[in-house]
């Protein structure tokens, strides 16, 4: 039975990328926190008015280490970590005020993996090669700056490695928000070659982790994933694949061709998907023929 959906945004990057924005230096979305907040507001709103509910932060890339390697004082960096959430609670207030709909629009936290800190592409491979308590050392800090500046939810996304999916369904807990866990996968498998329901299963039984699902994946890989996720974890699915195009870590650009099809999330949303979107590579234009789709 189909659940009631939420639409969620789609990807920042590409969105940032149209508005003239070069972000190939290892900070990404996060180096634009600092220098054009107006701009990531700018894409929160065109998601919103592009019948998105949900605004994921600027803050994937974001860690304290990564904007001292950039010059910054800790002060600064974790300021500009709170701002990603600032900047989103602020567009989610003048939207709601606009419209005057009574409809519930969220601020979800984003928490990329570690690997997308390294920005070497290894949030595709995962394997880092770091202990649970290195992982946690790495994660807890940024996750108690976001939760400081008041988001509705964490988005713990495209998680490629069990170890790392671990550490932080355990770490949701201790913060008592409520989060989605992401994996990013390939033939419902995560890049560390784990299979995706051991990474389902261990969400089972944290009660902060309200979807379980994929993000970041090529859109042929969603429904066989949403389907486990809702049969192993026993919670409702999230889906937000990119278009299908295939990231370059080392060349830092997409290539090949989309496969993002509008008319695919009713069959993820039949499977038990609640929250849908898009990531890398799908931009307004997709989540409202999305949000139209299904009726939303």
């Amino acid at each position: 039975m189909r659940r009631s959906v939420i639409v969620l945004d789609g990807g920042l990057s590409n969105a940032l990328t149209e508005r003239g924005h070069d972000l190939t230096d290892d900070l990404w979305t996060a180096r634009l926190l600092r220098d054009a907040p107006d701009e990531i507001a700018a894409v929160h709103r065109t998601y919103f008015e592009a019948g998105a509910r949900v605004a994921t932060t600027a803050s994937y890339q974001a860690s304290v280490a990564g904007f001292e390697r950039h010059g910054m004082i800790r002060s600064e960096a974790e300021m500009l970590i709170r701002r990603s959430v600032t900047i989103a609670r602020d567009v989610r207030g003048e939207v709601a005020a606009s419209a005057d709909d009574g409809v519930a629009r969220l601020v979800a936290a984003s928490v990329g993996p570690y690997g997308a800190v390294l920005a070497n592409g290894s949030e595709y491979r995962g394997r880092y090669g770091l202990s649970h308590a290195q992982l946690r050392d790495f994660h807890a800090p940024r996750l108690e700056l976001l939760a400081d500046a008041g988001p509705d939810m964490f988005a713990l996304e495209t998680i490629p490695d069990l170890d790392e999916v671990a550490v932080l369904v355990a770490l949701a807990d201790e913060f008592a928000i409520p989060a989605w866990l992401s994996v990013t996968v390939a033939d419902n498998r995560l890049r560390d070659g784990s299979p995706a329901a051991e990474a389902f299963a261990l969400a089972a039984d944290h009660d902060a982790i309200v979807a379980v699902g994929v993000n970041c994946c090529a859109p042929g890989d969603v429904l066989p994933a949403v389907r486990s996720a809702v049969e192993v974890s026993g919670k409702p699915a999230v889906a937000y694949p990119n278009s299908g195009e295939t990231w370059d870590g080392v060349a830092r650009r997409w290539f090949g061709e989309s496969e993002f099809d509008a008319s695919l999330p009713a069959s993820w949303a039949d499977a038990g998907a609640t929250f849908i979107g898009g990531c890398c590579r799908v931009g307004p234009a997709s989540i409202a023929a999305m949000a139209q789709a299904l009726g939303r």
